[in-house]
């Protein structure tokens, strides 16, 4: 996966686990709001890849120059 894919992706997890964790709050079900917080959590690691990947490719093209 590429870093603009990667950082994406993870975005759009950590807003399905926001709204999870939320609802799980807000209804009184703590396995929704786990698996919500899980999810938020899973995002935010994926979209840090991707930024880890997009600065690795600068450096790498920095060397280059």
């Amino acid at each position: 996966m590429s870093a603009f894919e990667d950082r994406a992706e993870g975005k759009k997890e950590r807003a399905s686990g926001k709204l999870k964790e939320m609802a799980g709050e807000t209804f009184n079900d703590p396995d929704l709001a786990a698996e919500g917080k899980a999810e938020h959590t899973k995002g935010t690691v994926r979209e840090t890849a991707g930024e880890v990947k997009e600065a690795a490719r600068d450096v790498k093209d920095n060397l280059r120059s």
